[in-house]
């Protein structure tokens, strides 16, 4: 996807961000994150062969429940690097802040490889 779309030379993260519906996710207004759920990884993690971003499982769309419409799979990350229900993927200069990087900077580093 990333050599598809071409991003600029300056690009050096991927932020990710997802849906925030007050309608169908009743904790979006906790106030333990900042809402959207945004997460990010240098471009050349996002590139890394194991990076996925995921549609669907078993042959079939993904299901709401597991991140539909679209889940990002970093399998050599913590969890939470794995977000789920993205609606927006953006290239940017910066490193993007993220959602738990926010809430607990001293616990939950960008990185944040196992």
């Amino acid at each position: 996807l990333i050599k598809r779309v071409e991003p600029q030379g300056s690009a050096k993260y991927v932020e990710f961000v997802t849906l925030a519906d007050k309608a169908i996710m009743p904790y979006v207004g906790s106030r333990v994150l900042d809402w959207p759920y945004v997460e990010g990884l240098r471009l050349d993690e996002a590139m890394h062969p194991l990076t996925l971003l995921a549609f669907g499982m078993y042959g079939e769309v993904l299901p709401n429940q597991n991140g539909a419409p679209v889940r990002l799979v970093v399998p050599w990350k913590y969890g939470f690097k794995s977000a789920k229900s993205i609606v927006k993927i953006r290239f940017v200069e910066k490193e993007p802040g993220t959602a738990w990087n926010k809430a607990a900077k001293q616990e939950y580093g960008f990185y944040s490889n196992v």
